[in-house]
């Protein structure tokens, strides 16, 4: 991927040199849609794991997600709906959501995505238990411009689940939900629903995803086993 201007946390991309520049010209003007896709991925290593650790598979979770999202640029591509710039950050972080069994809502909480995990872990238990105190929606999108949306589906093992947004809004971040884990076979296996903005995705790198997630999973288990 080319890219120009380095600005803020941010780079601008320079459309004419885009490598997917007659791609994202056609779905951002003639056919304005987003593509999304579900798949079930094996789980079982990192369940055993974090069973064994002592540690939240959701967090665990969480942090590989965070990660494949963060190691290609394609997924942390936005639009500035301002100046019109496509734009790549330099790094997403995940919005996710504590559930309110008495009212039966959610509450977002911004985790800031960290390389390292015992960072991201501790982090991320912490917001996790301070959002548990508010029943408000606290949804602050003008001032978390580059967090993606990470939701846990928790009372289904589902096997399909599609996003919609408005075909004239060009929000390019990912969305990503998840479902309960079961077992196959004797394999524990977890839906993925990827939803992407067609402009800046296809499906082979919504089924890319997948595959990150796959292998990631696998070498952060390998490396907590040594």
């Amino acid at each position: 991927m080319n890219m120009a201007e380095t600005k803020m946390n941010y780079k601008i991309i320079d459309r004419e040199k885009y490598y997917r520049k007659s791609v994202f010209r056609h779905f951002s003007e003639d056919c304005k849609c987003s593509t999304s896709m579900t798949a079930r991925i094996d789980v079982t290593a990192l369940k055993d794991w974090s069973k064994k650790s002592g540690t939240k598979f959701y967090i665990n979770f969480l942090y590989i997600l965070s990660k494949v999202l963060n190691s290609r640029d394609d997924y942390k591509m936005a639009l500035k709906w301002e100046s019109g710039e496509l734009i790549c950050y330099d790094q997403i972080n995940p919005i996710q959501y504590v559930f309110h069994d008495d009212t039966e809502t959610c509450t977002p909480v911004y985790t800031t995505y960290y390389a390292d995990y015992n960072v991201f872990y501790k982090n991320a238990a912490a917001d996790i238990e301070k959002a548990k105190g508010t029943r408000d929606y606290g949804l602050d999108s003008q001032n978390h411009p580059n967090w993606f949306d990470a939701s846990y589906i928790s009372w289904l093992s589902y096997d399909s689940l599609n996003i919609e947004l408005p075909d004239g809004y060009l929000y390019l971040l990912p969305i990503v939900n998840w479902g309960k884990y079961r077992e196959e076979s004797g394999r524990f296996v977890m839906p993925v629903s990827v939803r992407l903005n067609h402009a800046i995705a296809d499906g082979y790198l919504i089924a890319k995803v997948f595959k990150l997630l796959q292998d990631e999973m696998e070498d952060f288990v390998k490396a907590r086993l040594i």
